[in-house]
């Protein structure tokens, strides 16, 4: 399922500029970043499982948050893009 993670997390201290770039790694590790503070990823219902419970032990619930968009198997008709920077498709051909 595709599913999209968007966060702000607060950065005006240095342990928020931490928790800001360990909420982007992780989020790296399970999908591609389509804006700053956004991400597309094609997970399963574990991994999904596994994102959610990596990102809330880095965030500071009472200062940051997160959201995440269910958008499903179907999701290809649910995404419209104008502009630059067009997304990879997740499920198409590798070529190394």
């Amino acid at each position: 399922m595709l599913i999209l993670v968007t966060y702000d997390v607060n950065t005006t201290s240095s342990q928020g500029v931490n928790r800001l770039a360990r909420v982007a790694k992780v989020c790296t590790n399970y999908g591609q970043r389509v804006q700053n503070s956004v991400f597309e990823c094609i997970v399963d219902s574990t991994q999904f499982a596994m994102l959610k419970k990596q990102l809330s032990e880095i965030i500071d619930a009472d200062k940051d948050s997160i959201r995440y968009y269910i958008l499903g198997d179907k999701y290809k008709n649910r995404i419209d893009h104008i502009g630059v920077q067009k997304a990879l498709d997740l499920d198409g051909v590798l070529m190394i």
